[in-house]
């Protein structure tokens, strides 16, 4: 069983580069000019980019100019060029771009590092072969503003004793974490957790800008109502909830946040029982619930 590690100023590729591959560019690329140069963790030192249209081309060369080597249906090529690949196209592309002549060779003794929903290590690694090292990240929207969630997975190590299990043949070495980690924390939080908790993690922090923003633009519309510009009333609500976010990461709990503001006989507490009369707790919960199970369907085959 062979170890794969991660060299500083490795070449890191984009295969696929829309809107997520995009964000993860630009912070990375971002963070190099302020990086410290006592940091000890591996970073990259060559940016490629694969895209399959000559607009997307056009647009990665003129937002980046030389910083990134774009591939116009060159896949195989830049792969082959790459240390560090990360897969960002469609779910249902995956297969069709693994699969495809000497891919599996380009990506032997490799890390790559998917990003798409719903489809599982074991999925892509019986495409890749035991040779590649693959790993999952789910990062959300506000990544393109780095203020993303990112959740990361490893493959799951099972027990000598499970013969059953087809054990990878390559293992990561201890580089492997810090530089994945240093990646996705360029544009925004990252975790790890289990493979196991990733469909709910889509649900909840990939679905979840846009169930934050239907809060808000009910929040806005309120305020309309109640006589305030459209743009003051959206501005206060956007505010409002990111500075109620922003405590909560601090560590206040969010029910001693919504305690605080509710005084007896005031206005908030009259406002939260029109909302647990319109049952928007479990409203919001079940929405989770059903998006996590349309997560975990997506990586299968119809």
């Amino acid at each position: 069983m062979s170890e794969i590690s991660i060299k500083n100023k490795y070449t890191l590729c984009m295969l696929g580069c829309g809107t997520m591959g995009s964000a993860v560019l630009s912070g990375v690329l971002d963070s190099l000019s302020t990086l410290s140069s006592a940091s000890t963790v591996p970073i990259p030192g060559r940016f490629l980019a694969c895209v399959t249209r000559q607009e997307s081309a056009n647009r990665i060369r003129s937002t980046y100019g030389d910083k990134v080597e774009v591939f116009l249906h060159g896949n195989l090529k830049a792969v082959a060029q790459s240390d560090v690949v990360v897969l960002g196209c469609k779910p249902q592309l995956c297969e069709e771009i693994l699969i495809s002549k000497g891919m599996k060779e380009a990506l032997k003794g490799k890390l790559l590092i998917s990003v798409l929903a719903g489809t599982t290590i074991k999925q892509i690694q019986d495409l890749t072969g035991p040779e590649t090292f693959v790993i999952r990240a789910m990062p959300n929207t506000p990544c393109k503003i780095r203020q993303g969630m990112t959740i990361i997975s490893f493959p799951a190590v099972p027990s000598p004793s499970n013969s059953t299990v087809d054990l990878a043949q390559v293992v990561a070495s201890p580089s492997v974490r810090p530089a994945v980690e240093w990646i996705f924390s360029q544009i925004g939080r990252a975790v790890f957790l289990d493979e196991k908790f990733l469909d709910a993690c889509t649900a909840l922090s990939g679905s979840g800008p846009a169930f934050a923003c239907v809060m808000l633009e009910a929040m806005t519309d309120g305020g309309v109502m109640m006589g305030l510009p459209f743009t003051v009333a959206q501005e206060l609500a956007a505010q409002t909830m990111q500075g109620a976010a922003r405590m909560v990461l601090e560590g206040s709990h969010p029910a001693q946040i919504r305690n605080s503001v509710s005084t007896p006989g005031g206005c908030t507490i009259g406002g939260l029982l029109v909302m647990e009369d319109g049952k928007i707790r479990s409203t919001i919960a079940r929405a989770i619930q059903e998006a996590t199970n349309i997560a975990s369907s997506l990586g299968k085959k119809k």
